[in-house]
């Protein structure tokens, strides 16, 4: 028998593989929405049709974050992702795939609802590795999702550009995708496998206890003492819960609107008009990836404030430009300042959750905050259309502006005096882990 892995070796391997099911989760998403004039031509969807659709696929996934909330008193976030992320790829496919507009209905309706536990159980995973860490590393799994979206989103124009179908673009990554998800799934690692620092022994399950069969040796106690769990009260929530939807909704906006804006605002052309998203996408992909650093030299808070300052500068310069290229330096302050309130929203959630409830706790706290992701998503699209239709496209933009800077009233609940990150934030920890 193999000698078990020191804690070290443990906790780096699930960062990667977690990092891994970020990159395969990116890719999947931008697969779906870069592809969906395609689905609509495929299934013969009627424009007053297609917003229900894309509609019921964030609504669903609020469902799915709600069941995994209560899913996890019982059952570990790891298990919970192994099981949904093969589920999302094998949806994905069968949107390309379908025969009908009914059957597209179904794989987009079982899309969301794994979509919303995927995304409540990576992060809660997310938030535990971190505090087994001793130090910020959840922006590092946001990039990897992001760079996932850049591979999906290449390989999308790829299929487009060749003129490929929905099921030969879809059924190679998916068989490539799946396996790699099952595979890396064996190395995730939540908080019930290690112990946060200072603490000399990991924190196991019942099963994993031994003792005599019989009543007295409680194989489900770790699900009773998880459902006795009080969760942290919705209004202590409700800050870091405005925050992530406002985030969102400057994000939605990008993501809908910013073709549309330089091309009919600014007067840009049209192949012009599609590179103010991929500057955004890259431009949050970097500040993900050098993000955590910044968190460790300066705390969560100042890290966090100063992503606001920037995205609302953003939003400022793209309201104001006088041309496309002004408006495109506009969206690329938008990426460097919104990349890192969301992985942080995260991150404190778990950690207030976990420092007053305890770990059962900063899960369900996790679940409940990624509801807001889909709100955000929901609304901004459609506010910053409305706005544009009854007032103009650059009034509307000052909207999500002065939104995300709300988070600047909030900024305290980013940090406290136990969870400031890096080299003079840093708690202390028995050993550096990786």
């Amino acid at each position: 028998m193999t000698a078990p892995l020191a804690p070290g070796a443990q906790l780096r391997h699930g960062r990667v593989a977690l990092a891994l099911s970020f990159f395969v989760q990116g890719a999947v998403f931008a697969l779906l929405v870069t592809r969906i004039p395609a689905i609509q031509d495929r299934y013969g969807i009627s424009d007053g049709l297609l917003p229900v659709f894309l509609a019921a696929v964030p609504v669903l996934a609020g469902v799915g974050s709600i069941v995994t909330e209560q899913l996890v008193k019982r059952v570990r976030p790891s298990r919970v992702l192994r099981c949904v992320q093969p589920v999302v790829c094998l949806a994905l496919l069968a949107v390309g795939s379908a025969g009908s507009m009914a059957q597209v209905a179904v794989a987009l309706a079982a899309f969301g609802l794994a979509v919303g536990a995927l995304d409540a159980s990576m992060n809660m995973l997310g938030v535990s590795l971190q505090r087994a860490y001793g130090r910020s590393i959840m922006l590092g799994f946001h990039a990897a999702y992001s760079l996932g979206g850049i591979a999906g989103a290449s390989l999308a124009w790829a299929g487009a550009h060749w003129k490929l179908s929905l099921g030969l673009l879809y059924g190679p990554v998916v068989a490539v995708l799946v396996p790699l998800a099952v595979v890396v799934g064996r190395w995730f690692v939540d908080q019930r496998d290690v112990a946060a620092p200072g603490k000399s022994e990991p924190v196991q399950s019942a099963e994993a206890i031994p003792g005599p069969p019989g009543p007295t040796s409680a194989p489900h106690a770790p699900a009773a003492s998880a459902a006795a769990v009080t969760p942290v009260a919705m209004r202590l929530l409700l800050p870091l819960c405005l925050v992530m939807a406002f985030a969102y909704i400057g994000d939605s906006t990008v993501s809908n609107w910013s073709a549309k804006y330089l091309q009919d605002v600014l007067g840009s052309s049209e192949q012009l008009a599609t590179v103010p998203y991929n500057v955004y996408m890259v431009t949050t992909l970097l500040g993900r990836a050098v993000g955590d650093l910044g968190v460790r030299r300066f705390g969560a808070v100042a890290v966090v404030r100063c992503g606001t300052v920037v995205a609302a500068g953003g939003f400022a310069v793209v309201a104001a430009a006088p041309g496309a290229w002004a408006g495109m330096a506009g969206f690329t302050l938008l990426g460097l300042g919104l990349c890192v309130i969301v992985p942080q929203t995260f991150a404190a959630a778990g950690r207030y959750a976990y420092d007053s409830q305890g770990a059962g706790a900063s899960d369900m706290a996790v679940a409940r905050l990624n509801i807001f992701n889909y709100v955000g998503f929901l609304i901004g699209s459609p506010l910053v259309g409305a706005l544009g239709d009854a007032w103009s496209y650059r009034g509307a933009m000052l909207v999500p502006m002065a939104l995300v800077l709300v988070t600047l009233v909030y900024a305290r609940s980013f940090g406290a005096p136990r969870a400031g990150y890096g080299d003079r934030h840093e708690r202390p920890r028995t050993a550096d882990v990786g």
